[in-house]
C-alpha cells in the first residue's frame, strides 16, 4: 500500500510537470497562412513574427504554408473557409490584400476571419535618379500639375499602395487620378533599373530596397510618406512639405472565424508579448518598419475605414 502510494505521488508528480511545461506556451503549433510568394512582404512579416513568437514563449512551434494570388485575397478566401474554429491558425495580410479584394471582387472581407493586431507599418520613399532635373517634392510637383503624363511614377503593382499613394497625393495637388502615368514594375531589381535608366520618373517604395543606391549617390531621395520622419532616412515627410498625404503598407493579422472571446485573446496577448521580443525589435530597425501596435475595437473601426479609404481611391481613378 505504501509503494502504491509512493508510485501514485510520482505520477502526479510527473503530470503536474508535464501540465506545466506544456502551458509554458500560450499557443501550442501555430498555423501561419502566408498569401503571398516566398520571399516576399508577407512572408518576411509572417516569419519574422513566428520567430518571435517562439523566442518570447508565446509559441511552441510554427508552420507556414503559401497560398498566393490577388494581394492576398485568395490565400484569405482559403484561411477562412478551411480553419473556422481554430485557436492556433494565423494569416498575415495588408493594405494590398485590401485592394485585392476590392479588384477581384472577393466575397470574403477581412472582418470574415478575427482581426488579432496590425504590428506594424512600412512607410514609402519617392525617390529619383542622380541626373533627374527635379532637386525637390516641389519641382516634381510643379511639372506633375503643368502637364500630368510627362511625370512617370513607378511602383509595385496597379492597385498596390505604391500606386494608391500616388494617387493620393495627385488628389491632394488637384490632379485627377486618371491623369497619372503610373507603371507597375515587378520590385527589386527591375525598379531600380527603371529610375537609374530613366524609364521613370521616380518611384515609391520601401526604403531598404534603394538604401544601397541613394547611399552611392545614384539616387535622390525626395520626401516619405509616413506622418513623421523615418529614423536613418534622410527625407522630409510630404506633411512638412504642405502635403496631405500620409500612406504606409500596415500588417495585420488575423486569426481564424468562429474562435471564442477568450480565444481571441489569446491570440491578441501572444502577438503583442512577442512584438516586445528582441528579435523583433531588431527586425523592425533593420527593415525600417514602424511599429504600430493597435487591437480590439479600435483595430476593428481601423481596417473598416481602411477599406472605405481604398476602395473610393480605386474608384476615383478609374480602377473599379
Amino acid at each position: 500500500m505504501i509503494r502504491s502510494r509512493g508510485l501514485i505521488a510520482k505520477a502526479m508528480q510527473f503530470c503536474a510537470v508535464l501540465a506545466l511545461s506544456t502551458s509554458a506556451f500560450a499557443l501550442d503549433s501555430v498555423k501561419m497562412m502566408i498569401p503571398g510568394t516566398p520571399g516576399g512582404g508577407f512572408d518576411q512579416a509572417a516569419r519574422t513574427l513566428g520567430k518571435a513568437m517562439q523566442e518570447s514563449g508565446q509559441a511552441k512551434s510554427v508552420s507556414y504554408e503559401h497560398r498566393a494570388g490577388a494581394g492576398g485575397s485568395i490565400g484569405l478566401a482559403q484561411f477562412v473557409n478551411a480553419n473556422k474554429g481554430d485557436p492556433n491558425a494565423l494569416i498575415v495580410t495588408s493594405v494590398n490584400t485590401v485592394t485585392g479584394i476590392l479588384q477581384s471582387r472577393s466575397t470574403t472581407s477581412l472582418m470574415q476571419a478575427t482581426p488579432v493586431a496590425v504590428v506594424f507599418t512600412e512607410f514609402n520613399v519617392l525617390a529619383v535618379g542622380k541626373n533627374s532635373p527635379y532637386k525637390s517634392m516641389a519641382d516634381l510637383l510643379a511639372a506633375f500639375k503643368k502637364e500630368p503624363t510627362s511625370v512617370r511614377w513607378g511602383g509595385g503593382s496597379k492597385g498596390g499602395i505604391d500606386h494608391l499613394g500616388i494617387l493620393e497625393l495627385a488628389r491632394d495637388v488637384g490632379v485627377s487620378g486618371d491623369k497619372v502615368n503610373y507603371i507597375p514594375l515587378g520590385g527589386g531589381g527591375e525598379t531600380n533599373a527603371a529610375v537609374l535608366g530613366g524609364h521613370v520618373t521616380v518611384i515609391s517604395g520601401g526604403y531598404p530596397e534603394i538604401a544601397k543606391f541613394v547611399e552611392a549617390g545614384q539616387m535622390r531621395l525626395l520626401a516619405v510618406t509616413s506622418p513623421t520622419r523615418i529614423p536613418g532616412v534622410n527625407a522630409p515627410t510630404l506633411k512638412e512639405l504642405g502635403y496631405n498625404v500620409v500612406t504606409g503598407n500596415w500588417r495585420a493579422f488575423l486569426g481564424a472565424p468562429g474562435i471564442s472571446a477568450p480565444q481571441k485573446q489569446g491570440l491578441v496577448d501572444a502577438v503583442t508579448k512577442a512584438t516586445a521580443s528582441p528579435s523583433w525589435q531588431v527586425a523592425l530597425k533593420t527593415n525600417n518598419w514602424t511599429p504600430t501596435l493597435i487591437t480590439g475595437p479600435e483595430l476593428d473601426a481601423f481596417l473598416k475605414a481602411e477599406s472605405s479609404r481604398y476602395e473610393k481611391a480605386l474608384k476615383d481613378s478609374g480602377l473599379l
